[in-house]
Protein backbone atom coordinates (compact mmCIF):
# COMPACT_ATOMS: atom_id res chain seq x y z
CA UNK A 1 0.00 0.00 0.00
CA UNK A 2 1.23 3.34 -0.62
CA UNK A 3 0.08 6.94 1.35
CA UNK A 4 0.21 10.13 -0.27
CA UNK A 5 0.91 12.71 2.89
CA UNK A 6 -0.03 15.94 0.96
CA UNK A 7 0.66 17.96 -2.39
CA UNK A 8 0.08 21.17 -3.50
CA UNK A 9 -3.21 21.45 -5.82
CA UNK A 10 -0.76 21.05 -8.83
CA UNK A 11 0.44 24.12 -11.50
CA UNK A 12 -2.52 26.00 -11.11
CA UNK A 13 -2.81 26.30 -7.47
CA UNK A 14 1.52 27.28 -7.47
CA UNK A 15 0.93 30.08 -9.26
CA UNK A 16 -1.58 31.63 -7.70
CA UNK A 17 0.65 31.01 -4.55
CA UNK A 18 3.54 32.78 -6.70
CA UNK A 19 1.78 36.05 -7.00
CA UNK A 20 0.70 35.07 -10.65
CA UNK A 21 -2.64 33.62 -12.52
CA UNK A 22 -5.59 33.34 -9.75
CA UNK A 23 -4.20 35.84 -7.39
CA UNK A 24 -6.72 38.88 -7.21
CA UNK A 25 -5.49 42.35 -7.41
CA UNK A 26 -4.82 43.91 -4.23
CA UNK A 27 -3.90 40.04 -2.21
CA UNK A 28 -1.59 39.84 0.33
CA UNK A 29 1.73 38.80 -0.72
CA UNK A 30 1.89 34.92 0.39
CA UNK A 31 5.43 35.32 1.39
CA UNK A 32 4.51 38.39 3.52
CA UNK A 33 2.00 35.89 5.36
CA UNK A 34 3.38 35.14 9.12
CA UNK A 35 3.67 31.50 8.55
CA UNK A 36 5.19 30.95 12.32
CA UNK A 37 2.32 30.67 13.90
CA UNK A 38 -0.07 27.62 12.88
CA UNK A 39 -2.67 28.13 12.34
CA UNK A 40 -1.86 31.39 10.61
CA UNK A 41 -3.70 34.05 12.22
CA UNK A 42 -6.43 35.64 10.78
CA UNK A 43 -5.82 39.07 8.43
CA UNK A 44 -7.77 41.63 11.02
CA UNK A 45 -9.09 44.37 9.35
CA UNK A 46 -8.39 48.19 10.15
CA UNK A 47 -10.18 51.26 9.28
CA UNK A 48 -13.32 53.06 8.60
CA UNK A 49 -16.38 50.31 7.95
CA UNK A 50 -19.31 51.95 6.65
CA UNK A 51 -22.61 50.68 6.22
CA UNK A 52 -23.98 52.11 2.78
CA UNK A 53 -22.53 50.20 -0.70
CA UNK A 54 -22.97 53.65 -2.06
CA UNK A 55 -20.11 55.47 0.51
CA UNK A 56 -16.94 56.61 -1.91
CA UNK A 57 -15.24 55.40 1.04
CA UNK A 58 -16.88 51.73 1.14
CA UNK A 59 -13.45 49.87 -0.15
CA UNK A 60 -11.97 46.79 1.57
CA UNK A 61 -9.25 44.27 -0.16
CA UNK A 62 -10.21 40.88 -1.96
CA UNK A 63 -11.06 37.78 0.27
CA UNK A 64 -8.01 35.15 -1.05
CA UNK A 65 -7.65 32.04 0.17
CA UNK A 66 -4.25 30.47 1.80
CA UNK A 67 -1.68 29.57 -1.01
CA UNK A 68 1.55 27.69 -0.19
CA UNK A 69 4.55 30.28 -0.35
CA UNK A 70 6.69 31.08 -3.14
CA UNK A 71 8.97 28.04 -4.57
CA UNK A 72 6.98 25.74 -2.41
CA UNK A 73 7.72 21.74 -3.42
CA UNK A 74 5.54 19.31 -3.81
CA UNK A 75 5.47 16.26 -1.26
CA UNK A 76 4.82 12.91 -1.81
CA UNK A 77 5.20 10.22 1.00
CA UNK A 78 4.92 6.59 0.50
CA UNK A 79 5.24 4.06 2.47
CA UNK A 80 5.14 0.26 1.15
CA UNK A 81 4.40 -2.60 3.83
CA UNK A 82 5.99 -5.57 4.67
CA UNK A 83 9.24 -4.22 2.21
CA UNK A 84 12.33 -5.02 4.45
CA UNK A 85 14.96 -2.11 4.52
CA UNK A 86 17.46 -3.83 3.07
CA UNK A 87 14.69 -5.08 0.50
CA UNK A 88 14.97 -3.03 -2.60
CA UNK A 89 17.62 -2.84 -5.22
CA UNK A 90 18.39 0.85 -4.10
CA UNK A 91 20.13 -0.24 -1.12
CA UNK A 92 21.48 -3.29 -2.37
CA UNK A 93 18.40 -5.65 -1.88
CA UNK A 94 17.65 -8.31 -4.57
CA UNK A 95 14.32 -7.05 -5.45
CA UNK A 96 14.36 -4.83 -8.76
CA UNK A 97 13.06 -1.34 -7.88
CA UNK A 98 14.48 0.78 -10.84
CA UNK A 99 12.37 3.55 -10.40
CA UNK A 100 13.25 3.80 -6.77
CA UNK A 101 16.98 3.73 -7.89
CA UNK A 102 16.68 7.00 -10.15
CA UNK A 103 14.93 8.73 -6.89
CA UNK A 104 17.54 7.50 -4.81
CA UNK A 105 20.40 8.93 -7.80
CA UNK A 106 18.76 12.28 -7.54
CA UNK A 107 18.52 12.56 -3.47
CA UNK A 108 19.57 11.04 -0.06
CA UNK A 109 19.85 7.76 1.45
CA UNK A 110 19.05 7.90 4.75
CA UNK A 111 20.75 4.43 6.29
CA UNK A 112 19.75 5.07 10.04
CA UNK A 113 15.73 3.87 9.34
CA UNK A 114 14.82 2.43 12.87
CA UNK A 115 11.86 0.45 11.82
CA UNK A 116 9.15 -0.26 14.13
CA UNK A 117 8.23 -3.61 12.58
CA UNK A 118 4.57 -3.17 12.54
CA UNK A 119 2.01 -1.54 10.66
CA UNK A 120 0.29 1.36 12.85
CA UNK A 121 3.47 2.25 14.59
CA UNK A 122 5.62 3.22 11.44
CA UNK A 123 2.49 5.13 9.97
CA UNK A 124 2.44 6.96 12.66
CA UNK A 125 6.08 7.64 13.13
CA UNK A 126 6.64 8.59 9.67
CA UNK A 127 4.31 10.70 9.16
CA UNK A 128 5.06 12.42 12.60
CA UNK A 129 7.91 12.55 12.70
CA UNK A 130 8.49 11.22 16.09
CA UNK A 131 9.11 8.06 17.86
CA UNK A 132 5.79 5.96 18.10
CA UNK A 133 5.62 5.70 21.65
CA UNK A 134 5.50 9.31 21.77
CA UNK A 135 2.45 9.59 19.41
CA UNK A 136 0.64 6.95 21.38
CA UNK A 137 1.08 3.84 18.97
CA UNK A 138 3.20 1.50 20.98
CA UNK A 139 1.54 -1.43 18.64
CA UNK A 140 -1.13 -1.73 16.02
CA UNK A 141 -4.38 -0.32 16.77
CA UNK A 142 -6.54 -3.53 17.45
CA UNK A 143 -4.25 -4.32 20.71
CA UNK A 144 -4.00 -0.17 21.98
CA UNK A 145 -4.66 -0.40 25.76
CA UNK A 146 -4.44 2.69 28.33
CA UNK A 147 -0.96 2.25 29.03
CA UNK A 148 1.14 5.51 27.89
CA UNK A 149 2.21 5.32 24.38
CA UNK A 150 -0.16 2.63 23.16
CA UNK A 151 -3.17 3.95 23.39
CA UNK A 152 -3.58 4.65 19.73
CA UNK A 153 -4.59 8.02 20.54
CA UNK A 154 -2.15 10.45 18.97
CA UNK A 155 -1.56 13.72 21.51
CA UNK A 156 -3.17 16.89 20.07
CA UNK A 157 0.50 18.80 20.41
CA UNK A 158 2.23 16.48 18.16
CA UNK A 159 0.99 16.95 14.59
CA UNK A 160 1.51 15.19 11.33
CA UNK A 161 3.24 16.64 8.48
CA UNK A 162 0.18 17.12 6.56
CA UNK A 163 -1.51 19.36 9.00
CA UNK A 164 1.32 21.69 8.76
CA UNK A 165 1.36 21.26 5.25
CA UNK A 166 -2.23 21.90 4.82
CA UNK A 167 -2.67 25.22 7.41
CA UNK A 168 0.22 26.25 5.29
CA UNK A 169 -2.46 26.63 2.09
CA UNK A 170 -1.35 23.26 0.85
CA UNK A 171 -4.39 20.84 -0.63
CA UNK A 172 -3.61 17.27 0.90
CA UNK A 173 -5.12 13.92 0.89
CA UNK A 174 -4.47 10.53 2.15
CA UNK A 175 -5.04 7.26 -0.13
CA UNK A 176 -4.64 3.91 0.52
CA UNK A 177 -4.09 1.76 4.07
CA UNK A 178 -5.37 3.90 7.18
CA UNK A 179 -4.25 2.56 10.10
CA UNK A 180 -3.60 5.23 12.41
CA UNK A 181 -6.85 5.89 13.54
CA UNK A 182 -8.46 4.11 17.20
CA UNK A 183 -10.54 0.76 16.69
CA UNK A 184 -13.75 2.82 18.48
CA UNK A 185 -13.95 5.58 15.98
CA UNK A 186 -13.51 3.74 12.65
CA UNK A 187 -17.16 4.31 12.54
CA UNK A 188 -19.34 6.24 9.36
CA UNK A 189 -20.67 8.11 12.46
CA UNK A 190 -17.11 8.92 13.66
CA UNK A 191 -15.92 10.94 15.78
CA UNK A 192 -13.72 12.14 12.43
CA UNK A 193 -10.98 14.21 14.45
CA UNK A 194 -8.71 11.25 13.96
CA UNK A 195 -8.34 10.19 10.51
CA UNK A 196 -7.09 12.02 7.90
CA UNK A 197 -9.04 15.27 8.83
CA UNK A 198 -6.97 15.29 12.01
CA UNK A 199 -3.23 14.71 9.15
CA UNK A 200 -5.15 17.55 7.25
CA UNK A 201 -6.20 15.48 4.59
CA UNK A 202 -8.96 17.29 2.74
CA UNK A 203 -9.21 14.18 0.96
CA UNK A 204 -9.34 10.95 1.42
CA UNK A 205 -10.30 7.24 0.60
CA UNK A 206 -8.61 4.98 4.06
CA UNK A 207 -10.75 6.08 6.87
CA UNK A 208 -14.06 7.39 8.44
CA UNK A 209 -14.26 11.48 7.38
CA UNK A 210 -16.40 13.10 5.93
CA UNK A 211 -16.36 13.02 2.03
CA UNK A 212 -15.32 9.44 2.61
CA UNK A 213 -15.53 7.25 -0.26
CA UNK A 214 -14.21 4.12 1.62
CA UNK A 215 -13.48 2.91 4.84
CA UNK A 216 -10.18 0.71 5.32
CA UNK A 217 -9.30 0.34 8.29
CA UNK A 218 -6.26 -1.80 9.67
CA UNK A 219 -6.91 -5.25 10.25
CA UNK A 220 -10.43 -6.00 8.91
CA UNK A 221 -10.50 -8.62 6.97
CA UNK A 222 -13.20 -11.42 6.70
CA UNK A 223 -11.72 -14.56 8.49
CA UNK A 224 -11.47 -17.53 6.19
CA UNK A 225 -13.13 -20.76 6.99
CA UNK A 226 -11.36 -24.09 6.18
CA UNK A 227 -12.40 -27.39 5.71
CA UNK A 228 -11.56 -30.43 3.91
CA UNK A 229 -12.58 -29.49 0.20
CA UNK A 230 -10.55 -26.03 1.05
CA UNK A 231 -7.58 -25.82 -0.51
CA UNK A 232 -4.73 -23.32 -0.85
CA UNK A 233 -4.32 -21.35 -3.74
CA UNK A 234 -1.47 -21.49 -5.99
CA UNK A 235 0.67 -18.58 -5.84
CA UNK A 236 0.82 -17.00 -9.98
CA UNK A 237 4.16 -16.78 -11.31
Amino acid sequence: MAESSAHPNGHKRAAASNGEAGQPSGAPDQDQVRRDILPIPDAKHVGLTTYDARNPDTTYPPITALRPPKGAPNVLVVLLDDVGFGGSSAFGGPCNTPTAERLAAGGLKLNRFHTTALCSPTRQALLTGRNHHSVGMGGITEIATSAPGNSSVRPKEKAPIAETLMLNGYSTAQFGKCHEVPVWEVSPVGPFNSGPPARASSTSTASSVPRLTSITPGCMRAPRRWNRRSRPRRAIR
